[in-house]
């Protein structure tokens, strides 16, 4: 599939480096130049997903101004966002302010008040959309309020990695490049646990329903926490003999339900070269169950290095991007391939988010069996859909094997009278 096969849907004033889907509809994404005097902006951006004159687009409707900071990663808990800047994270409340209808008295008059405003609206939005200009602070759509913050790194070179709710939203865990692992009390952010779970920078990690935790680091390592304690350490290519030790380390890790099975759980890690080679190396992609942290298969994904990962909200597709800019769909069952669009983005995927697989999303992207949006370095937004496949129904198999038996006994009769 060339570069067509994905629509882009927003082009922001500066880099975008995360992206979340709160609800259908609406869609997060943020980024920035940092601190930086470029004339490049930092802030976090709300779109509504909309189908415009049968096209997919996504409007503007406000922007949050983060000042000198670019939001570099973020959680969704609701209408709550966990948003890291630099060393620190900060959680932020959002809410959409729905338009009261009033009893219509002057009709002239009410028209009038409502397009003025609209244009008002617009031109606010058109001036936030502008590259290098300013964003705004408030939109009349959508208000944010600003609830903590925490430090989540205490490093020379202090970075928050990577951030996570648990499935209940009554925890938040944070990573650093100091290898350090933070839990947070939600919504009070009293801290709980501070733990050092790599030697090296933490690159992602994730939370189950029973409150383990995920880790993944640069010290080539993948582990398993209950609280602050080790539960287990994983190794994905125990099986593998050419592979030798640490010639790959993880990069993502992302757990995802299973259809149809509501007690079973499953474990998603990709794994990279550590070093570049003249020829390159294939990427991983592994799958482990999710209670027992056993290997379940693990495939090769290609050798563009992976740079994000997402799994769909009911574990049927597993998302993927490339520091070369691609973005690959496989299904989570077999780790099939079967949605690739090479360097859509030209430059390196810093994120991902399916959208939620619910009748207000087909309602916009048509049917499909599933939607993906990827954010990149080069400030754009795509969405990557795959189509629906088709099926025959039940009783059109059945006839048709119905016609093959008694086809075939009819020129078995021919051929051998006395056979039947």
């Amino acid at each position: 599939m060339g570069r067509r096969g994905a629509a882009e849907l927003y082009r922001a004033p500066f880099p975008l480096y995360t992206v979340s889907v709160p609800r259908a509809g609406l869609v997060v994404t943020a980024g920035g130049g940092g601190a930086s005097k470029t004339g490049i902006s930092n802030g976090v951006h709300f779109l509504r997903l909309e189908r415009v004159a049968g096209s997919l687009s996504a409007t503007l409707i406000h922007c949050h101004d983060t000042e000198t900071r670019a939001p570099m990663n973020m959680a969704v808990a609701g209408n709550v966002l966990a948003v890291g800047q630099d060393a620190t994270c900060h959680v932020l409340r959002f809410q959409e302010e729905k338009e009261k209808t009033a009893p219509r008295k002057n009709s002239k008059k009410d028209d009038t008040v409502k397009k003025a405003e609209t244009k008002k609206r617009r031109q606010a939005n058109k001036t936030a959309c502008n590259a290098g200009g300013d964003t705004q602070k408030e939109t009349s759509e959508i208000t944010v309020e600003a609830l903590h913050v925490v430090r989540t790194d205490l490093s020379t070179d202090a970075l928050q990695k990577c951030v996570r709710f648990n499935q209940a939203h009554s925890i938040l865990a944070t990573g650093g490049v100091d290898g350090y692992i933070r839990v947070w009390e939600f919504p009070s952010m009293k801290k709980c646990f501070d733990f050092q779970a790599h030697e090296a920078e933490v690159e992602d990690l994730d939370i189950s329903p029973d409150n383990k935790i995920v880790t993944v680091g640069r010290d080539f390592k993948c582990c398993v926490w209950k609280n602050d304690q080790l539960v287990t350490s994983l190794c994905w290519n125990e099986n593998m003999p050419q592979i030798t030790e640490k010639m790959y380390r993880y990069q993502a890790c992302r757990f995802g339900k299973v259809e149809d099975n509501k007690e079973a759980l499953r474990l998603y890690t990709v794994q990279i070269p550590h070093k570049r080679e003249r020829k390159p190396l294939q990427c991983y992609i592994s799958k482990w169950d999710g209670n027992t942290f056993l290997p379940l298969l693990t495939r090769d994904c290609g050798n563009e290095v992976i740079s994000a990962m997402s799994v769909s909200e009911l574990g049927t597709f597993v998302g993927l991007g490339t520091v070369t800019g691609s973005v690959a769909i496989y299904i989570a069952f077999s780790l099939q391939q079967v949605y690739y669009v090479k360097e859509t983005h030209g430059i390196v995927v810093t994120d991902l988010a399916f959208l939620p697989d619910v009748r207000q999303t087909r309602e916009v992207t048509g049917e499909t069996e599933a939607a993906l949006l990827s954010v990149a370095v080069d400030s754009r937004c795509k969405l990557h859909l795959v189509p629906s496949r088709q099926m025959f129904p039940v009783w059109v198999v059945l006839l048709l094997c119905g016609l093959i038996i008694v086809m075939t006994i009819l020129l078995l009769q021919h051929l051998f009278p006395g056979l039947l």
